[in-house]
């Protein structure tokens, strides 16, 4: 393994500065690259931005003390982070795109479902940014807003087309930039937290309310993280893609949401106006250097988007992945999705932290029931092994349709409504439970023990579309993943 990471190790340095070729396609061994340390520094970067640390404000925004919205924050990432990592995993064995993996569950087509929810994902995501960097950039060099944002999404456009290896390149970059910047905040703020605070209104449904924000945040990277692991050699070791993708999503998310938690107990209001400019006025002697961190710390997260919403509406519009060159249909869905995205991020609304806490708990409800069906699949129905060839085949081993998946998915989802609790709605169990929302515990525990109870059966009675668990089927077969420990 070790021989294999060092030689592909030899071919990144130049290949961010080459354009992706690749689309949705399973990516050839010989192709195969990078070093597996690179996942640390992509999700670390991912999450120690700003719109994590928006996100981390929320938790003493809606009624905790600061001491109990450090442990939402802490434990609803940990609990989050565990299936972002395993899905990571994925990625070296299977060399293909995250949600491509969904047809194994939900049929080549009814795999549609899934994916177009989380393009409608990364377009609620890459709005949320915009505004922000717009909000950065405008401050620096005193231009409007909305130009800032225009600035802001061509610029991640030219990044996206690049693809994969830029994006892993630009990771590397923002890591060190925003850990500097946020450990100073951190230590700027302990100073600043008032000694007396304590929020009003706390309880038991306040604080799984909380909660399920920050295990909602960690599970909207979930349809993320094989798009980036892919490229591995396919003897990566499996322990160490998912604690590299652990620590640095969970832990990395969890330090900075601290800040934004610590920063909202004294300027709650300053945050829900120019969050670039308040971080900047942290240290008015070295203003424009605070912003264009703010910036650079933004690039992987908000690139993200465009790059992996190609490949979600690619693996819709194009089963076999042949329509057109990979290169040239990404590029053209970078450019429309920039510009669908740039016309929303300039006319969103100023309440950018109440519309950010109803994106990611919407998300949460409809990726809850994906997650569990992927992850139960892979480890426990399947044990890893998939004809990875027919994934690509309308008349193939997992079909076009597979119906009772995709009902359980839908149930699930409706099932959450009764138990969600956000801004716009309240559930009758939430509400019976004194505001908790539990949803993503329902959707988790529901979707995994409907869908292996069903595929347990199926594969007992020796249905074909399982037969690649026994290696009876298999263009591209995949071996077992070794034990994550």
């Amino acid at each position: 393994m070790a021989q294999a990471e060092r030689e592909g190790a030899r071919g990144t340095a130049g290949g961010a500065l080459e354009i992706e070729r690749h689309g949705t396609e399973r990516i050839p061994l010989e192709e195969r690259h990078g070093r597996v340390a690179s996942l640390f520094t992509l999700w670390f970067s991912s999450n120690v931005q700003i719109n994590g640390f928006v996100t981390g404000t929320l938790a003493v925004i809606l009624g905790l003390d600061l001491f109990w919205a450090i442990v939402a924050i802490v434990v609803g990432n940990l609990i989050g982070g565990v299936f972002v990592a395993y899905h990571s995993v994925q990625g070296p064995r299977m060399g293909v795109p995250q949600m491509l993996q969904s047809r194994a569950q939900f049929g080549v087509l009814g795999a549609a479902l899934p994916q177009l929810i989380v393009v409608a994902m990364y377009l609620g995501f890459y709005v949320v940014g915009g505004v922000l960097a717009g909000d950065a950039i405008a401050s620096l060099v005193h231009i409007q807003t909305w130009i800032g944002i225009a600035i802001w999404n061509l610029a991640i456009l030219v990044i996206a087309i690049y693809g994969h290896d830029m994006v892993h390149a630009w990771g590397r970059v923002a890591t060190v930039i925003s850990a500097v910047l946020f450990v100073a905040l951190f230590v700027k703020f302990l100073g600043e937290v008032p000694s007396h605070y304590k929020a009003s209104g706390q309880s038991v449904g306040t604080f799984f309310l909380v909660m399920s924000v920050f295990v909602g945040w960690q599970i909207t990277w979930a349809p993320y993280v094989s798009d980036y692991s892919r490229y591995l050699p396919e003897d990566t070791s499996s322990k160490k893609t998912f604690w590299y993708t652990y620590l640095g999503s969970a832990v990395g998310a969890a330090a900075v949401m601290v800040v934004g938690a610590l920063a909202a107990t004294f300027a709650a209001a300053a945050l829900n106006s120019n969050v670039p400019l308040f971080l900047a006025h942290q240290f008015n002697s070295i203003f424009a250097l605070v912003l264009l961190a703010v910036i650079i710390g933004g690039i992987p997260a908000t690139v993200e988007s465009p790059y992996g919403g190609f490949l979600s509406f690619w693996a819709v519009v194009s089963p076999s992945a042949t329509a057109a060159p990979p290169r040239l249909a990404r590029a053209l869905f970078a450019v429309v999705f920039t510009l669908v995205g740039t016309i929303f991020s300039i006319a969103a609304s100023g309440h950018l932290i109440q519309t950010a806490n109803n994106v990611v708990l919407f998300l949460l409800y409809l990726l809850i029931p994906w997650t569990a069906i992927n992850l139960v699949d892979y480890y426990l129905v399947r044990r890893g092994r998939y004809a990875v060839g027919e994934l690509f085949d309308v008349n193939g081993l997992y079909g076009a349709v597979n119906w009772w998946a995709i009902a359980i998915y839908v149930l699930t989802c409706g099932l959450e409504v009764l138990f969600m609790n956000t801004s716009l709605y309240e559930g009758p169990i939430a509400k019976d439970l004194g505001g908790a929302d539990i949803a993503w515990i329902v959707g988790l525990t529901l979707a995994a023990g409907l869908y292996y109870a069903i595929a347990s059966s199926l594969r007992a009675r020796g249905d074909r579309r399982f037969a690649a668990t026994t290696g009876a089927v298999g263009s591209a077969r995949i071996a077992s993943p070794e034990p994550v420990r």
